[in-house]
């Protein structure tokens, strides 16, 4: 009797555990399915978030590809700049390298905030009806800011490097100098293309070289 009774008790000792690995196993498989179903979701999610981002850029007539071949222009001053390209109104990126230049400034310890738009609002007031008077078919304020801005990115790295290193030497004087001439070369040239004001670059460079040196006194000193 006692190895019966023995038996009987292994027997449902047994049961027990095969009814337990089956229940953790149905479990397991239900949180994997549930998991499973969760990344469907979420890449559903984000790609129905990117498509909306897409398609407001859009009609906010934010192009990126343009964004994008604007700023190599500016970073490379001897590539030929896309006329059709750069007579358009578009602010984003200047708007951006702005709030970078004010933003690497307040990290150098310099709050700056005012004068960037300051000087930024009255040199593209200047600089647009300097143009007016050169060029025979015109050109609006939007497209004058657009270029202003794009051509201030060499000025953003000006002052990153004023984080790290003071400027207020020959090193420092000699590097502002190539950035004017830098921002001023590319702007000019930019202007030319979108305006067809061939042989007088040198002649928008100097009020642009100006411009850019006052954003050059602000990050130096």
């Amino acid at each position: 009797m006692s190895n019966l009774g023995q038996f009987d008790t292994d027997f449902y000792q047994s049961n027990y555990t095969i009814d337990n690995q089956e229940q953790s196993c149905n479990d397991s498989n239900a949180y994997g399915n549930l998991y499973g179903s969760g990344k469907i979701l979420l890449k559903f999610i984000f790609r129905a978030y990117i498509l909306s981002l897409f398609f407001l850029f859009s009609e906010l007539g934010i192009n990126f590809d343009h964004i994008w071949q604007k700023t190599l222009t500016v970073l490379n001053p001897l590539k030929p700049a896309d006329g059709s390209i750069m007579n358009e109104t578009d602010l984003t990126g200047p708007v951006l390298f702005c709030v970078a230049l004010g933003a690497t400034l307040l990290l150098a310890g310099k709050v700056q905030f005012g004068y960037v738009y300051g000087i930024s609002a009255i040199g593209c007031l200047g600089i647009h009806a300097l143009l007016n008077l050169m060029s025979s078919s015109g050109v609006s304020c939007g497209c004058v800011a657009s270029v202003l801005g794009y051509c201030l990115l060499p000025m953003v790295i000006l002052s990153s490097f004023a984080i790290f290193f003071s400027l207020q030497d020959a090193f420092g004087i000699v590097s502002a100098l190539v950035i004017i001439g830098w921002c001023s070369l590319s702007a000019s040239k930019i202007f030319i293309s979108a305006l067809d004001m061939e042989g007088q670059q040198l002649l928008i460079a100097y009020p642009c070289a100006l411009f850019y040196g006052l954003f050059a006194l602000l990050t130096v000193f």
